[in-house]
């Protein structure tokens, strides 16, 4: 709950003799309080970031976390607009701002104020040597007056690598899943005066003021196409399962621009879990298998040439899947119980994409 504090050698370090994927469940069980995040090798971190998180809910801040690979890494923090409310410690202020230096497996932790609107969405984290940064929040409601509160985290995806279009849907209801499943999704400017389209069009304003600012698209089942003059991060959030929208409680994911989706993944979706989904997006006319057979019921996302698909994971195995593209497809994992989620992109290229 705070306050904010810098953990020495807070993080584990994991190194292998060969490539590994990884996935972060918080906690590993399939419980009511849960999410899951991709995460990011260290050779692909940078030391530029924008956060995404939630307000704080109900006393329950929000929070990032941002990690060191190497000794003197100086880490300045810049909050947004609405990140300008935290609970000092550490070597960050209580207005957001702070110089922090960290070692080798360092963390600080930052912790919103319980009160307020105090949201470290639009944070921006810049460091001299490449960091880790993951978003979230404790245990909030989607949107604030809609049970129950879940656990939100994400890793960061580093701003070389996101891009000025994404393709946006929703997850699938439980267990009604030939219905889509409400969210919120906020787009998150990097640059100023950036200024957006959106295909078929949504009731939100076109223009981004400041770096960090978002506008955001309230419980929607929308399936649309963002694009950017400038470069945007895209974060979504499921709604709470007293939402009306099927089993499942709150649960983050960052959506990952088409540039960077794969033709090959190797996921693991935990088989304690009451149903696991993937959702699948692709240029139409993509040939998709999973575990080797054919991806079918391939919807179109309005004129925009993209396509959208959900497919039930088998919970008789051990959790671990394939899937292969003839062309890149992008993909996000998800399940549910009883007042219970996790959701996280499923894996992306990272390369730099010019500004």
């Amino acid at each position: 709950n705070g306050p904010s504090v810098l953990a020495k050698t807070g993080a584990y370090r994991l190194r292998t003799d060969g490539p590994v994927t990884v996935y972060q469940y918080n906690p590993i069980a399939s419980t009511t309080t849960n999410d899951a995040s991709l995460l990011l090798p260290v050779n692909t971190w940078t030391g530029n970031y924008l956060v995404a998180s939630w307000p704080q809910w109900s006393g329950i801040p929000g929070f990032y976390a941002v990690t060191a690979s190497q000794d003197n890494t100086k880490v300045t923090l810049s909050p947004s607009a609405t990140g300008k409310a935290v609970q000092a410690g550490g070597g960050v202020a209580a207005d957001g701002t702070g110089v922090v230096m960290l070692n080798t497996g360092d963390v600080i932790e930052v912790i919103t104020q319980t009160n307020g609107n105090a949201d470290l969405t639009g944070t921006v984290v810049t460091a001299d040597k490449p960091v880790q940064v993951i978003g979230g929040h404790k245990c909030t409601n989607v949107p604030a007056n809609v049970s129950a509160c879940d656990h939100l985290e994400e890793s960061m995806f580093p701003i070389e690598t996101l891009a000025k279009e994404y393709v946006v849907v929703p997850p699938v209801q439980v267990p009604n899943d030939k219905l889509d499943k409400a969210q919120f999704v906020r787009i998150i400017a990097s640059e100023a005066n950036t200024t957006l389209v959106f295909n078929p069009d949504q009731p939100v304003a076109k223009n981004i003021a400041n770096v960090g600012d978002f506008v955001q698209i309230p419980t929607s089942t929308a399936k649309f196409v963002v694009t950017a003059d400038k470069k945007i991060l895209v974060s979504q959030y499921m709604i709470g399962q007293s939402g009306g929208f099927g089993t499942s409680d709150p649960a983050m994911i960052q959506a990952v621009n088409p540039q960077q989706w794969r033709k090959s993944y190797l996921i693991h979706a935990p088989t304690s879990w009451t149903a696991n989904y993937i959702d699948f997006i692709a240029k139409d006319g993509a040939a998709v298998t999973l575990d080797g057979n054919p991806v079918a019921g391939w919807v179109p996302i309005g004129a925009t040439g993209y396509s959208v698909t959900h497919a039930k994971l088998n919970n008789g195995g051990d959790g671990n899947h394939t899937v292969a593209a003839d062309m890149g497809v992008g993909i996000a994992v998800s399940g549910v119980q009883n007042a219970g989620s996790y959701w996280y992109p499923g894996g992306l290229d990272l390369d730099v994409i010019p500004q």
